[in-house]
């Protein structure tokens, strides 16, 4: 049997036991249901602080944690790319949009999720859009970030991840009004095979996840030719996509990047 005691205090202190081992133990140990030592884990501090931790107990859902994400400024990277940890977000309180998803992703697990990404991509005059995933009832949605208005939150609706990419297909566009987005990644990467650079924690960049993301398989979503025979976004949806960009002046900028 178990020592469900070890095991739980193994989890509650990576330095002594890697996360993803305890991470298993618990989950394959019969003596663990849905009762108190299992909240025990899904909490687990994960190596966070006490500030840290009460922030992500609060995000119990994944539409609090999208809510959490909508109240943090956007990361404009002003002195170049950042790539902040979950830890940076909480305590800087801006993201950008791969920042954003690996929060949520971070969050998602503190509450026994697993950490999921996906990755669509876009045409090479605009810039590709980083989501956390997750399942409720068989059904995805996503959590996100972004400058555009129509680029965040996905309820969990969707029975594939490919529906799922599709629903910001038509909305994916780049300054001039072009339709962009062109493959999505087929399957989820899940974070925790980052567990040993300590990716929840550090103070350091976690450029290696977009590394990744960049690596894994992606699905094309549009047969040949057909590209170039997409309908521009019309001035209304553009406006509309654009308000937060528009607001900040950031146009210009946006253009001069050739998005």
């Amino acid at each position: 049997m178990t020592d469900v005691k070890a095991v739980v205090q193994s989890r509650m202190n990576p330095a002594k036991s890697p996360g993803r081992e305890a991470e298993v133990r618990i989950h394959d140990s019969p003596e663990l249901n849905m009762g108190s030592a299992i909240i025990i884990f899904m909490r687990g501090d994960f190596g966070y602080s006490g500030k840290e931790r009460a922030i992500l107990s609060k995000l119990a859902t994944p539409a609090k944690i999208q809510d959490y994400i909508d109240r943090l400024s956007y990361n404009l990277e002003e002195k170049g790319v950042t790539y902040h940890s979950p830890r940076m977000v909480m305590r800087l309180k801006k993201a950008d949009c791969i920042e954003a998803a690996v929060f949520a992703a971070a969050a998602l697990r503190f509450h026994g999720r697993p950490p999921l990404l996906i990755d669509l991509t876009a045409s090479r005059d605009d810039s590709d859009h980083v989501l956390a995933v997750f399942r409720q009832k068989g059904r995805w949605g996503a959590i996100g970030k972004s400058k555009y208005a129509f680029f965040t939150f996905r309820e969990p609706v969707y029975r594939t991840l490919e529906e799922l990419a599709l629903s910001y297909f038509d909305l994916y566009f780049n300054v001039r009004g072009k339709k962009t987005m062109r493959s999505f990644s087929s399957r989820p990467l899940d974070l925790s095979v980052f567990d040993k650079k300590g990716w929840m924690t550090t103070e350091k960049p976690v450029r290696y996840i977009a590394t990744m993301l960049d690596r894994i398989p992606h699905k094309k979503l549009l047969p040949k030719g057909v590209a170039a025979t997409l309908r521009k976004v019309t001035k209304l949806d553009k406006e509309a996509g654009e308000i937060w960009i528009r607001r900040k002046g950031l146009l210009k900028r946006l253009r001069s990047k050739g998005y």
